[in-house]
């Protein structure tokens, strides 16, 4: 074989490349034409058409119909055609306008996890009278479709699932309604480009260590590190007389074990989470690390505080200073 020439095999390697850089091009096209937005009317301009294979095969069927009346001059068999002809033409005005006019609407998505399924509330409404029905949603490339219907003047909820690529603030995939109603001869679809955003926390580390040392507070005394296995600077034993409301109830819901908080200590010792103490060196490693203590000092009840590089979110407890610092783990 010449130097020059390549075996047949290796044609369709050479040619998948350009194909998929036109692809990639044809797709950034349509993407850029797409508006985007959190509401949407599929107006006429937003739906397309095409035969499905089921009407494909109609359309052949139709033709074989249509020649064998010709050549026999069969009347009931012009009848049985255009009769046919007829059906999937009103099918093609009853399935354009299942889609036509409908509003979609995004609900605003909740933060989630890396690695967890993100979920995406969608509010479908109707405002004509009549009702619509066999509407599937999706995500763009994937074929786990969520099928519903909407009844006359009124709304119906879907909820889709995909999965987050990475950590940080994501765009929301495109998604695309589909309906093939009534016949299925005809296929009719949109296509919706969402202008929300994710927020993805990091995927918290499954078998984290145990809470750091508390650091002594500006002039306080330097007190010894705890050991391995000890209870968290601020804890103590319960003891007989100790009042109700220094009772960390949401340990002993946990673990059982009825402990109180030393309010000496507690106010000597501030617990702070920095990328230093992680023992790690793998940045999404010492991120996952940050999230399980995050989420443990949350559970405890204890005053945290987070040093993230140039972010430092002082000492504090509660469900909003765990979402900040979430949020600050999040795009760091």
């Amino acid at each position: 074989m010449p130097a020059n020439t390549l075996p047949p095999t290796a044609l369709p390697a050479i040619w998948r490349q350009p194909i998929q850089h036109l692809r990639a091009r044809w797709r950034r096209w349509w993407l850029h034409r797409l508006p985007a937005a959190d509401s949407v009317v599929l107006t006429q301009r937003l739906v397309y058409v095409l035969p499905s294979r089921p009407g494909l095969m109609l359309a052949a069927t139709l033709l074989v119909l249509l020649a064998t009346a010709i050549n026999y001059q069969l009347n009931l068999g012009y009848l049985l055609t255009f009769m046919l002809a007829g059906c999937a033409a009103v099918s093609l005005h009853l399935c354009h306008g299942t889609l036509r006019g409908l509003q979609l609407n995004l609900l605003p998505p909740a933060p989630q996890f890396a690695g967890s399924a993100a979920a995406l509330q969608l509010r479908l409404h109707n405002p004509r009278r009549g009702g619509r029905y066999g509407i599937g949603l999706s995500v763009w490339g994937e074929d786990q479709w969520v099928w519903t219907n909407v009844p006359s003047q009124g709304s119906a909820n879907v909820q889709l699932a995909f999965a987050p690529p990475r950590r940080g603030l994501q765009p929301l995939p495109l998604l695309t309604a589909e309906t093939r109603f009534p016949l299925g001869t005809f296929r009719v679809w949109s296509l919706w480009r969402p202008a929300a955003e994710l927020l993805v926390y990091p995927a918290p580390e499954a078998a984290a260590p145990p809470l750091p040392s508390g650091e002594p507070r500006d002039g306080a005394a330097t007190q010894s590190p705890r050991q391995q296995g000890d209870e968290h600077d601020g804890l103590r034993a319960y003891r007989r007389g100790d009042p109700l409301k220094r009772v960390v109830w949401k340990k002993m819901a946990k673990t059982g074990e009825l402990v109180s908080r030393d309010e000496a200590r507690s106010q000597a010792m501030v617990l702070w989470l920095d990328l230093r103490l992680t023992g790690l060196t793998d940045a999404e490693r010492q991120l996952s690390r940050l999230c399980a203590w995050v989420l443990q000092a949350e559970r405890l009840g204890l005053d945290y505080g987070l040093r993230l590089g140039a972010v430092t979110l002082g000492p504090d407890q509660g469900e909003a200073h765990k979402q900040r610092c979430l949020e600050a783990l999040a795009r760091y």
